[in-house]
């Protein structure tokens, strides 16, 4: 379906709350298609809503009890409310039975039917809640085996093997695309897969989000025009490994054809890679992201430590010194390449000495923005089981150190950017606030670039050549250096 709308004569009203990650607003805007197409008005305002529909994030504590916090507040409000998403995958019965106050627990297996499930919610119909299994055991483990098995295997996000919805036998580029956006920013996440193989000891995402799938390139392709048909001027490519994306399809090196092809899509002027895994990255993609035009060359590497011992334990890879070679190659390409990372601090069986070292990566790194994080037991990882647990107050004084730490290096690597030129995407203008960001700032987890001076007329989705002028934190202050804003097609073509 292309985006769509409500139909006359239906009074049913919906409201979609999408909690965590970049992916769950992807699966948000499928919900919403697939709701509107069926007569329901859609909107992301509770008020006056028959349903909530709460697409919930499960991954870690805090995230767990933001989304309960938000179910309840939620009913409060005299709607009937609905949980989707991880946690209600995750936990599934188990959630439904210590929370009451929502009237159905929904599983991914639900999505496609979504409109019938919340109109049974509306006529009072007791729904059963799915008891959670390990979807990762429903597909092969030989990935070049799963598009072939994947008939019958929900995915949200995307097109359903052996369904009609859409029609399997059209080509991708004239099948509708099975998305309504919630938004009109310009800058949309686009899926490139679902599902994770790897198996770092403290993630349980694989486990509810299922074995790692790749979506077709024609199907992105036929979604990004789309996007871009909307007014979307940059795609921010998610998944859970982004650095896998192919390797079910056939081709390890599918990424590095994809990302120029989509960065010709008339009307885009950025492509964004984020959650690239370091273990995975290859000397052909760390170019393309780096030197491709229309690519922001900017790195999302989720390092999560930088003491071989600690990161043994976390069943990943690297060291200190093999992650600063990365670095040291994306900026041999490009000097201003933006790179970030997430840490966590308190895993079992770190020392002193393992933070030390992951101080002294830090330090050496440069890296524009960091996340620290605390480590805290998942149900059904390995790490819950291990033994060395950190006490919670070694982990509360690691965590501040750190985030200390952070919070100084990044702020230092902003300044060190003054006076250097950027390309920045303006996301809003509000009483005369200009604000964008530049290629190294990825929305919502980066900092942002205010635009100072020549700046009347102005749009969101504008991209404007600057110079940085100040810093504040992550944070830049630039003056645009031409009078009008670069083109997307002059920015695609630039280079070339």
């Amino acid at each position: 379906m292309s985006e769509a709308t409500s139909s006359p004569g239906h009074d049913r009203r919906v409201a979609l709350v999408t909690l965590g990650c970049a992916r769950n607003e992807v699966d948000s805007e499928e919900l919403a298609g697939r709701l509107a197409s069926e007569g329901w008005r859609v909107t992301t305002d509770s008020d006056d809503a028959d349903v909530v529909l709460v697409n919930t994030c499960g991954f870690v504590a805090q995230a767990k009890q933001d989304s309960v916090d938000t179910l309840l507040a939620a009913a409060d409000g005299g709607a009937a409310v609905v949980a989707a998403g991880c946690l209600a995958e995750r936990y599934g019965e188990q959630l439904a039975g210590a929370l009451p106050e929502a009237a159905a627990v929904l599983s991914f297996d639900d999505y496609p039917d979504i409109s019938d499930r919340l109109s049974a919610v509306l006529a009072g119909e007791q729904l059963p809640a799915h008891a959670p299994r390990d979807r990762r055991k429903l597909l092969p483990l030989t990935p070049a085996d799963r598009a072939e098995a994947r008939t019958g295997v929900r995915l949200p996000g995307h097109a359903q093997p052996g369904s009609s919805e859409p029609d399997q036998a059209t080509p991708a580029h004239l099948r509708p695309v099975l998305r309504r956006r919630l938004d009109r920013s310009p800058v949309a996440p686009l899926k490139l897969a679902s599902g994770c193989d790897r198996r770092c000891t403290f993630c349980a995402i694989p486990q509810f989000r299922g074995a790692f799938v790749s979506r077709p390139p024609e199907e992105l392709l036929a979604e990004a025009e789309w996007l871009a048909d909307s007014g979307v001027r940059e795609l921010l490519l998610v998944s859970e490994n982004s650095t896998s994306y192919g390797k079910d399809l056939g081709d390890p090196r599918l990424l590095e054809q994809l990302l120029p092809q989509l960065a010709a899509v008339t009307g885009i002027a950025r492509v964004r890679v984020s959650y690239l895994q370091p273990a995975e990255m290859r000397p052909s993609l760390v170019e393309a992201i780096a030197t491709t035009p229309g690519v922001a060359p900017y790195f999302d590497l989720s390092f999560q430590h930088a003491s071989e011992p600690v990161l043994r334990r976390m069943r990943r890879f690297g060291s200190t010194e093999r992650f600063l070679s990365l670095l040291q190659e994306v900026r041999r390409l490009a000097p201003e390449a933006g790179a970030r990372s997430n840490v966590i601090v308190g895993f079992p069986g770190e020392t002193r000495p393992d933070v030390a070292e992951l101080a002294r990566f830090l330090e050496a790194a440069s890296l524009d923005a960091i996340g620290v994080f605390r480590y805290s037991d998942e149900d059904g990882t390995e790490a819950a089981e291990l033994p060395g647990k950190v006490s919670d107050a070694a982990i509360a004084r690691r965590y501040d150190r750190l985030l200390a730490l952070a919070e100084e290096l990044c702020a230092q690597r902003a300044a060190e950017r003054v006076g250097s030129t950027v390309e920045v995407l303006v996301d809003s203008v509000e009483e005369g606030v200009v604000e964008g960001r530049a290629a190294h700032q990825a929305p919502e987890v980066d900092g942002c670039t205010t635009l100072v001076g020549q700046v009347a007329g102005l749009v969101p989705g504008d991209l404007v050549t600057a110079k940085v002028c100040d810093s504040d934190g992550v944070d830049l202050v630039a003056e645009p250096l031409q009078s009008a804003p670069v083109a997307a097609e002059d920015r695609q073509t630039a280079g070339r």
